[in-house]
């Protein structure tokens, strides 16, 4: 007995329970979504019936002006690189400015346009989260969905004929898809600011019936935008629904 006692005072004491530090374990699940930005507009080409008329059609420029963009979704973040929303957003009436020069029958002339374009777009998206670095995470991604593009406003001044046309507002939905790149900040398990870039292909628009100040055409007319993008810049927040848990010291 007194050898065992002897044997036991000689063992080093027992370590106290260890007390590990808080780890952060991911919860996957649902986020709100809001955007706010500004769209860098372009079109591909312009068409009108009429322009099948003329020897030659030169564009001398078809430009848009930057307009705001305000957005909202719903998404799934399905584990540490991979999350899904669906986002639906409205693009406000950005202006466009261009100006044909045209020759029919060995006699040149010209037109130019002033409208106002403007779009609903509802898109899927999926990212790919590239890996978190001090709270700061780049990303990749990709949307499909669809547009519904606006022309409103439309005139159409012929300086050398001294002729104005005009055309009522006409909405056409077209299938849209986009390319998304940006980085994001946790602010906290809960909130996430983005900061990004995104090129968006609209499809196309058209107006109304061009009439003349007159009041009358010869024949069914709209112009058409053809092959519509944007080049758009967006801060972005999204709101965890579930956000992860943390694991307590032991």
């Amino acid at each position: 007995l007194l050898s065992s006692a002897a044997s036991a005072a000689d063992m080093p004491p027992l370590m106290p329970p260890m007390h590990l530090p808080p780890m952060e374990d991911f919860g996957s699940g649902w986020y709100l979504r809001g955007d706010i930005g500004m769209s860098n507009q372009q079109v591909k080409s312009l068409y009108n019936v009429l322009y099948d008329t003329a020897s030659s059609v030169q564009s001398v420029h078809k430009d848009f002006d930057s307009a705001p963009l305000f957005g909202f979704g719903i998404g799934y973040q399905w584990n540490h690189w991979l999350r899904f929303d669906i986002t639906g957003e409205y693009r406000g009436g950005s202006t466009f400015n261009g100006l044909d020069i045209y020759t029919v029958g060995g006699v040149p002339g010209t037109d130019e346009y002033r409208a106002i374009k403007s779009e609903w777009l509802f898109l899927g998206n999926v990212y790919a989260d590239l890996g978190t670095w001090y709270s700061f995470t780049p990303f990749v991604g990709f949307g499909i969905g669809g547009s519904r593009n606006t022309i409103s406003s439309f005139i159409d001044v012929n300086t050398p004929t001294a002729g104005v046309a005009h055309a009522a507002a006409a909405s056409k939905w077209n299938f849209a898809w986009a390319l998304h790149a940006g980085l994001a900040y946790k602010v906290n398990p809960n909130l996430t600011f983005e900061f990004a870039y995104r090129y968006v292909s609209l499809g196309d628009a058209l107006t109304g019936d061009i009439i003349t100040y007159t009041g009358g055409n010869a024949v069914n007319n709209p112009m058409h935008f053809r092959g519509i993008t944007s080049h758009d810049f967006k801060f972005g927040v999204r709101w965890m629904l579930d956000a992860p848990m943390m694991h307590k010291p032991i």
